[in-house]
């Protein structure tokens, strides 16, 4: 058993690292076939006045002119040794530049994960508890209306309302200028924690609440209350304990679900973060930045993937058997 299980952990280590490679190659060659000049983003405006010969030494310097495959080769040689290169909006090294914006995606990120996993479980533990009671009917066609709102549109009236009509809230940014404490900080995070989780938090509950729901059926359960077993006792220390694997096997396969929301939060709000450095490298064809950036954010879902599967495996031998 041991060994089997061995053997799936090096499969999924090496599926790993050959999907982190691929994922590079693809958004390489994509990123170098766009239609944007990348010396536009470089040189910004100045570009416009420089003469040809003056644009191919631009070229030349950058290693633009080379064919891509050579170009690839020597990015990915660099970049194993740590050097990802120059971001050719900032002109600073690119790892500098995520430095200062990851801290802000992780923070709106992780909380707005850990707020989706504690409030799923309790409000479709709730509905659970309420099978077809009006509780349970009104959460329901609630949670039903607020999935189908787009993320988007759910953030721009968020900032309609708190914002602009009621001024309770700051619309954009991670804090004020010449601001920055705590209070600051968590008042801008508001909107965009509300827009990450809103978006999310029934799917999750209303896998909680099926779950839950079908396991009280099972035989068991149907012995313990003939037995005079409590509801309580059945749903904390029966329903939920079982449940709980998958639950959390969920939760880690939804990471690249719950970030790709995260993500597009940020661009509505200017948040500072991963997301929103993302979608300014990809409009202004920042090559080396852009590559990183998706680099960094395959490794979290690939990694989130991966750990879910070797949990599965782990906890069902079959999981291991199909891993083989």
């Amino acid at each position: 058993m041991k060994n089997k299980w061995l053997s799936v952990l090096f499969k999924k280590i090496a599926a790993f690292f050959i999907s982190i490679w691929v994922l590079s190659a693809i958004v390489f060659f994509l990123s170098r076939i766009t239609p944007i000049d990348p010396l536009q983003s470089y040189y910004g405006e100045r570009v416009e006045k420089m003469s040809e010969e003056q644009k191919d030494s631009a070229r030349e310097r950058l290693g633009l002119n080379d064919p891509i495959p050579v170009q690839y080769v020597r990015w990915l040689k660099l970049a194993l040794s740590g050097d990802f290169g120059i971001s050719y909006k900032y002109k600073q090294d690119v790892t500098i530049v995520i430095k200062e914006r990851i801290q802000n995606t992780l923070v709106l990120g992780l909380l707005s994960y850990v707020i989706l996993f504690i409030g799923a479980l309790l409000l479709g533990f709730l509905c659970a508890w309420n099978e077809n009671k009006l509780a349970d009917r009104l959460i329901v066609r609630l949670g039903t209306i607020t999935s189908c709102i787009p993320e988007f549109w759910m953030a721009l009236m968020l900032i309609f309302v708190f914002s602009v009509l009621l001024g309770w809230l700051p619309a954009s940014g991670a804090y004020s200028i010449g601001g920055g404490s705590l209070l600051d900080r968590l008042r801008h995070l508001v909107l965009p924690l509300i827009a990450s989780v809103a978006g999310h938090l029934w799917y999750f509950a209303y896998m909680v609440r099926n779950m839950l729901c079908e396991e009280t059926r099972s035989e068991y359960i149907v012995l313990a209350r003939a037995k005079g077993t409590k509801d309580s006792t059945i749903l904390f220390r029966h329903c939920l304990k079982n449940v709980l694997p998958a639950y959390i096997s969920l939760m880690a396969v939804s990471v690249a679900h719950i970030l790709g929301g995260t993500y597009l939060v940020e661009a509505v709000f200017g948040y500072p973060g991963i997301g929103m450095l993302t979608y300014e490298s990809a409009k202004t064809s920042d090559y080396n930045m852009l590559m990183v950036l998706c680099l960094l954010t395959g490794v979290v879902m690939i990694a989130a993937n991966t750990i879910a599967e070797l949990v599965n495996a782990r906890l069902n031998p079959y999981m291991a058997q199909e891993g083989k």
